[in-house]
């Protein structure tokens, strides 16, 4: 991606969150020179946890059509036991039609909740144990403490104000129906995007990105290039 596509797509994830009076921490709103002027080990945590702006378009270069934006607010670190907290808090913006890849995680579990615009659709499959293939078997998922069965891929929508909990191992894509961005809240166990996800096919979970121009927020991914 580009850094300029980038620096456009959070100018309008900061007009969403405003529209729907959701509110980010201070930090979500400092520039590179604010960062270097902080003295950065009063906010280790914010670097060690991966708490911050975050994007991706799983490297297939059409953010538009596959791809995901976040905002990390709260998360710990299960491998330093400095940072004691064992849940972490997204939250994030699907675009219209715009679809998050198959995934599932080994050791997070999730409430993924739809916090407000159109509704937003599911694709849930059982893993094959040990691989990242697919399996044809029925899904049990919680919706909003409910407990459904469903045919393996059967597709499954939730509207504002509606949540579906996944399990370790239960495979999931996801994407906004057609007409309505969705604003999307997560709240998980730990969640660690450089070793806990598995992907049914060949994809990045970070962009390669294009320095077009400066960045107008750093990403979690920017602060060892930037910062260190």
């Amino acid at each position: 991606m580009k850094r300029s596509e980038i620096n456009r797509e959070i100018r309008k994830a900061e007009e969403l969150f405003n529209r729907f009076s959701f509110k980010l921490p201070k930090f979500a709103s400092y520039t590179l020179a604010d960062w270097k002027k902080l003295d950065k080990s009063k906010v280790k945590e914010i670097f060690d946890c991966n708490l911050g702006w975050d994007i991706t378009d799983f490297g297939r270069g059409n953010f538009a059509k596959e791809g995901l934006f976040l905002f990390t607010i709260r998360n710990g670190n299960t491998k330093m036991p400095e940072y004691t907290k064992m849940y972490a808090e997204k939250i994030m913006i699907s675009r219209s039609e715009q679809v998050t890849l198959m995934h599932c995680h080994e050791a997070k579990c999730e409430d993924i909740i739809n916090r407000g615009g159109g509704n937003l659709v599911f694709e849930l499959y059982n893993r094959i144990e040990g691989t990242t293939q697919l399996a044809d078997t029925p899904v049990v998922v919680v919706k909003d403490g409910e407990k459904l069965t469903i045919p393996a891929g059967e597709k499954i929508a939730i509207a504002p104000g509606e949540s579906l909990t996944l399990t370790p191992n239960l495979f999931h894509k996801f994407y906004a129906e057609k007409g309505g961005d969705v604003m999307i809240g997560e709240v998980s166990f730990v969640n660690d995007d450089h070793t806990d996800n598995v992907f049914h096919e060949p994809q990045l979970r970070f962009p390669i990105i294009e320095e077009d121009e400066e960045p107008y927020r750093l990403l979690v991914g920017d602060y060892e290039k930037f910062l260190f």
